[in-house]
């Protein structure tokens, strides 16, 4: 396989698990699938992360991922 045929299945591959933590997130129902929302919704994450906020806001944001992929894994194991 050439090496362009790989970068762009890595890239896909990232594209799509980068999509389903939109939709794991609940993102894509709570908005009714409206794109612009969602797009808007990003659009304000990184303007706080461009502000004075960036470094509060990241720990908060990734305790609470930990914390539900944490729970989400919890759950799967009782199954």
């Amino acid at each position: 396989m050439r090496d362009w045929q790989v970068k762009r299945r890595e890239r896909t591959r990232h594209l799509i698990q980068l999509g389903g933590l939109v939709i794991k997130a609940g993102l894509v129902d709570l908005t009714h699938d409206d794109r612009a929302t969602i797009y808007g919704a990003f659009l304000t994450i990184a303007d706080r992360l461009r502000g004075e906020e960036r470094v509060n806001a990241l720990v908060l944001w990734k305790r609470k991922g930990k914390r539900a992929f944490a729970e989400e894994e919890a759950q799967q194991t009782q199954k």
